[in-house]
């Protein structure tokens, strides 16, 4: 029997514990070679059949980090300004009691839309209708009494031209018709006024527009002052919307319109797009109506308002909605995607490659978002080629190779290389 082979990892073989053994230990252990020529046979083989790669060389530029690149190129970009605003009805009417008396019946249905002229609530008629009847009766007396009148100044005055009679009976007749004549003319203002009573009666809605619920209950005795609003209608077509600018914002816009980085729409055109608390867009855009002349000085802001159409009734009073101005247009803008934005100790930086498409990093001062995107306001200039995807892989000096679209799983095409919008 021959010696078996002993190598290094098996004079210090322990069953007890787990060994790293590799293949070449394994084949010569389990081998009892007859001679040293062929232990040295079995290492040339396996150097040279079982490891046959080991001398081959890598391709050139196998092993560079791929990116995603975008190229500058500045742009007029249209910008708008977003604030957060509340809805507010074009016209808010209250519905009060123009008359004494008790409140008969509610005719409509509280919260519904309401027509103009519809009718709201009814009151008592009869004390009013009885009130007409007196103010009618009293304006006949008062016309017989004027025909009287009438008639004796006719007969009167021919007399005194004759000096039949003495100048004063024509003086009486003439009084009297006069008299008789202004008592009529209060008699009649007596009748309007009855009838206005009367009418007042039946309450209607001066508008169409969105009801309140009724603040008085049938049965309540209706007054006039404080103790007659029974309820409001509000027209909700169009809609205003109301929002609030602050001083350091005015003169913020003002500044960047004077330098041209922000080109403003003339005469303060405004489009304005609103969206709603779910993140959907309004459908129909409106102009602002109305600007305050001062400043509050209670909240330090100017009250701005627009007015939207709202044929659909979306939109209700009281909804907070944010809103965007749009028509302003920043010339020359350069825009890059947020995530191509790297933080660093000193501020934001982004990378950028060289015509050897080497990376280096570039100190970059970033303006306002836009979408998804950021304004560039200092660092970068038309041309540069910077990085927007796998740059955690890089450092100063790393060669990479630009990868295509399809390259980048999960990616746009926004994300691939093209131009900055």
């Amino acid at each position: 029997m021959y010696p078996p082979v002993q190598t290094g990892h098996a004079r210090n073989y322990d069953k007890t514990r787990p060994q790293n053994v590799n293949l070449l230990d394994i084949l010569l252990l389990s081998l009892r070679p007859r001679s040293r020529y062929i232990q040295t046979a079995i290492l040339v083989s396996l150097a040279t059949g079982l490891l046959p790669g080991c001398g081959e060389q890598s391709q050139p530029g196998a092993n560079l980090p791929e990116v995603v690149t975008l190229t500058i190129e500045p742009q007029d970009t249209p910008v708008s300004f977003e604030f957060v605003g509340k809805t507010a009805s074009s016209r808010r009417v209250e519905i009060r009691s123009r008359v004494d008396g008790f409140l008969e019946k509610r005719e409509y249905t509280e919260g519904s839309m309401v027509q103009a002229g519809q009718i709201l609530f009814q009151m008592d008629r009869k004390p009013f209708e009885a009130k007409l009847k007196a103010a009618r009766a009293e304006l006949a007396q008062q016309t017989a009494r004027l025909e009287t009148a009438t008639a004796n100044l006719k007969r009167v005055r021919p007399l005194a031209k004759q000096n039949a009679i003495a100048q004063k009976e024509l003086d009486d007749a003439t009084g009297s018709y006069r008299a008789a004549a202004a008592a009529v003319e209060q008699a009649n203002a007596n009748v309007v006024q009855a009838e206005l009573n009367l009418g007042y009666t039946t309450i209607t809605s001066p508008l169409t527009g969105l009801s309140s619920f009724a603040v008085q209950r049938e049965g309540a005795y209706l007054g006039i002052g404080t103790d007659s609003l029974l309820t409001y209608v509000a027209q909700i077509d169009p809609m205003w919307v109301e929002f609030s600018v602050s001083e350091s914002q005015v003169l913020n816009y003002r500044e960047k319109s004077r330098q041209g980085i922000v080109n403003m729409p003339k005469e303060g055109d405004f489009t304005v797009e609103i969206i709603l608390g779910d993140g959907t867009v309004y459908p129909h855009t409106g102009r602002i109506t109305f600007a305050d002349a001062s400043l509050s000085e209670s909240t330090g802001t100017f009250l701005l308002r627009a007015e939207i159409e709202n044929a659909e009734h979306t939109l209700r009073p009281g909804q907070f909605v944010r809103i965007l101005l749009k028509g302003a247009i920043r010339p020359n803008a350069i825009l890059i995607p947020q995530r191509a934005v790297q933080q660093g100790a000193k501020g934001s930086f982004v990378w950028v490659l060289d015509k050897d498409n080497k990376a280096s990093f570039r100190p970059i001062t970033v303006g306002p978002w836009h979408g998804e995107q950021w304004f560039i306001e200092s660092g970068l200039e038309a041309g540069d080629v910077v990085v927007v995807d796998g740059a955690l892989k890089l450092r100063p000096g790393t060669k990479v190779k630009i990868a295509t679209p399809e390259a980048t799983p999960g990616k746009g095409a926004t994300a691939s290389t093209g131009q900055a919008q």
